[in-house]
């Protein structure tokens, strides 16, 4: 399956990033590369994880972060990655402004 990533991702990974390097310098980088790798892995997990307010929810293993996805055919879109430490009411209506690319 292909993944493909919506533009607004770009500034949820720098947001991510951005925390975790004022945390301390260099976190962030980590941040990025892990997940990415836990996005990754939907090209053999897409459509195992549970469904909150209409996308897929894959759980990052490191960072407490949230991979919110659709999969439709045969394509995989990543919509948010937001950390899950947000009130549940800033990430629904972060999604519910979020669609397919």
């Amino acid at each position: 399956m292909e993944i493909v990533y919506l533009e607004e991702v770009e500034f949820d990974l720098q947001d991510g990033r951005d925390f975790f390097d004022h945390q301390q310098l260099g976190i962030g980088d980590g941040f990025v590369d892990s997940i990415i790798a836990d996005a990754e892995s939907l090209t053999l997990y897409a459509g195992v994880h549970s469904e909150h307010f209409g996308f897929f929810k894959m759980l990052g293993k490191t960072f407490p972060f949230a991979i919110d996805y659709p999969v439709e055919e045969g394509q995989i879109s990543v919509c948010t990655i937001l950390d899950m430490r947000r009130d549940p009411s800033w990430i629904r209506a972060e999604l519910e402004t979020r669609s397919e690319p």
